[in-house]
C-alpha cells in the first residue's frame, strides 16, 4: 500500500512540476500582454496547488500533522492569483481603450456630438 502512495504522490509531484514548467514557458514565448498573463496564472496555480496538495498528503500519509503553512499557502494562492490576474487584465484594458485611435466607420464619437432631434431645426 505503501508503494502505490509513494508512485501516486510522485505522478502528482510530476504532473504539478509539468505545469509549472508550462507557465514559465508560456510566459516566456507567448506573444501579447494577455496571452501571458493567462498561462502563468493558470497553469502555475494548478502546478503549484498540486505541489502543495503533495506535500500535505505526503505528511498525512506519514502519520504527521499537515503544517498549517502549506495550507495557508494554497488558500492565499488559489484566492489571489485569480484576482491580480484579473486586476491586471482589467488596467491593461483600460490601457488600451484610452490609447485606441478613433476609427473612421465608428459611429460613436458622431453620436455624442449630434445635438437632440427636436433640437436639429427640421421642417
Amino acid at each position: 500500500m505503501m508503494t502505490f502512495l509513494q508512485i501516486l504522490l510522485s505522478l502528482l509531484l510530476l504532473a504539478g512540476c509539468f505545469f509549472i514548467l508550462v507557465g514559465a514557458l508560456g510566459l516566456v514565448r507567448l506573444s501579447d500582454f494577455f496571452k501571458r498573463l493567462h498561462a502563468p496564472t493558470k497553469a502555475s496555480t494548478l502546478g503549484v496547488g498540486c505541489v502543495l496538495v503533495c506535500s500535505v498528503a505526503y505528511h498525512i500519509f506519514l502519520g504527521e500533522d499537515p503544517q498549517p503553512r502549506e495550507l495557508l499557502i494554497t488558500v492565499f494562492l488559489f484566492i489571489t492569483a485569480p484576482v491580480s490576474a484579473h486586476m491586471m487584465a482589467k488596467a491593461a484594458l483600460s490601457l488600451m481603450m484610452e490609447s485606441r485611435p478613433e476609427v473612421p466607420g465608428d459611429d460613436s464619437a458622431r453620436k455624442e456630438q449630434l445635438p437632440p432631434a427636436d433640437d436639429r431645426g427640421g421642417d
